[in-house]
């Protein structure tokens, strides 16, 4: 049973197989993409019921900027459309949005309302939501190193601290626990820095099929995981 005081403070969601889950039942891959888009909905709110304090969602990676463009710009229409009909239950469920990633090449109209939804749920007090768009992990790793470059910072007072304040994760806590769906077992270029000592769940569901009941077994996967964080395990005396 799901202890509710165990409950991973961040989850990370790599939301594959949108596309495949399309192709199979013979639709248009961006029709996956509306349903996967449905799912976040249900997720977002198992997520807020369950406890968790902070969700991230890879929407949109840096690679997928290599997809036909069609498909990109529906992509961005689906983004456009989702922010819009979710504001007022962002606002209903307190929710703070934030977003990581290159937003800056976002068409000009999303960038805005990306800007003004992240504005106006800043003081919301419930799950922050976090939304990797045009993101990679090591993109924002160099992005970060360069900022340390101009800011002329010393060596020796870069510690590991340091370094994270200059991520577009700063001030938000490491995940937990990363779940990816559809059956891939790797990060994707997923918060490389930041998902150094996470847990992972990877399971064959394809994204627009992952349920809430799933989302609550990888948590409840989750807790019977004794994290070391590289120390050696507790072991208990006879």
């Amino acid at each position: 049973m799901l202890s509710y005081d165990k409950i991973p403070a961040h989850v990370g969601v790599i939301m594959d197989g949108n596309g495949r889950w399309a192709e199979v039942r013979g639709f248009p891959r961006i029709e996956g993409h509306r349903r996967g888009a449905e799912r976040a909905r249900e997720i977002i709110t198992a997520a807020i019921e369950a406890g968790v304090r902070v969700l991230t969602l890879y929407t949109f990676s840096l690679e997928n900027w290599q997809r036909p463009k069609d498909e990109v710009t529906t992509l961005m229409k689906i983004l456009e459309i989702y922010l819009r009909n979710e504001f007022n239950e962002f606002m209903d469920k307190k929710i703070v949005f934030k977003t990581i990633g290159e937003v800056w090449r976002l068409p000009e109209n999303v960038q805005e309302l990306i800007a003004e939804t992240e504005q106006r749920t800043a003081a919301n007090t419930g799950m922050t939501l976090v939304a990797a768009l045009s993101y990679g992990g090591r993109n924002e790793i160099i992005r970060a190193v360069k900022k340390i470059v101009s800011a002329k910072i010393n060596p020796d007072d870069i510690t590991e601290e340091f370094f994270e304040s200059f991520l577009d994760t700063s001030g938000i806590p490491s995940p937990d626990l990363i779940i990816r769906t559809s059956g891939e077992r790797r990060v994707s270029n997923f918060l490389l820095w930041q998902g150094a000592y996470s847990e992972f769940y990877f399971t064959e569901t394809l994204w627009p099929d992952f349920t809430k009941d799933e989302f609550l077994v990888a948590l409840y996967d989750y807790q019977t995981r004794e994290r070391r964080f590289g120390a050696v395990p507790v072991r208990v005396k006879p």
